[in-house]
């Protein structure tokens, strides 16, 4: 299937790619556009919208996109995704930064890496190695819980 987005992609907007490749369509073709732009890509194109203002895979009653993708997808089983989530979660919403003790690092990493790879595909193909590895941590860190 084919996805679209805003362009300049950031902490969800990476983020989001990586959870749809994993869990919900490997096969998954993004597209990166301008915020002007998405209704009519996603007419043209068939292509799901996500992380932009007014889709159904967007920002919804305080949660940002990751979660929202969870939700729809029926995700919500997955603890070790469930904890990557409220990492998301307060990178991308800076009113909640400070919620989790990780959040400021993904930040962090999410402007440097659009600093050296300001190329959406690039940044994304070069992220999700970072998003295997928390995902990986996030997953430890529920099964130490128990």
């Amino acid at each position: 299937m084919k996805w679209v987005t805003r362009s300049h992609v950031h902490v969800d907007r990476v983020a989001c790619p990586w959870l749809i490749t994993r869990f919900v369509d490997s096969e998954a073709e993004f597209i990166f556009v301008p915020k002007s732009q998405i209704n009519e890509v996603a007419e043209e194109t068939g292509a799901i919208p996500f992380d932009a203002p007014g889709v159904a895979l967007g920002h919804h009653d305080g949660k940002c996109s990751f979660e929202t993708i969870i939700e729809h997808y029926g995700l919500t089983d997955m603890k070790g995704l469930m904890r990557l989530a409220q990492i998301v979660h307060s990178a991308d919403v800076k009113a909640d930064r400070d919620d989790d003790p990780i959040a400021a690092g993904l930040e962090a990493i999410a402007v440097g890496y659009s600093l050296r790879f300001p190329d959406d595909y690039e940044n994304l193909e070069r992220q999700f190695e970072v998003y295997d590895a928390l995902y990986a941590w996030c997953r430890l860190q529920v099964q130490s819980a128990r």
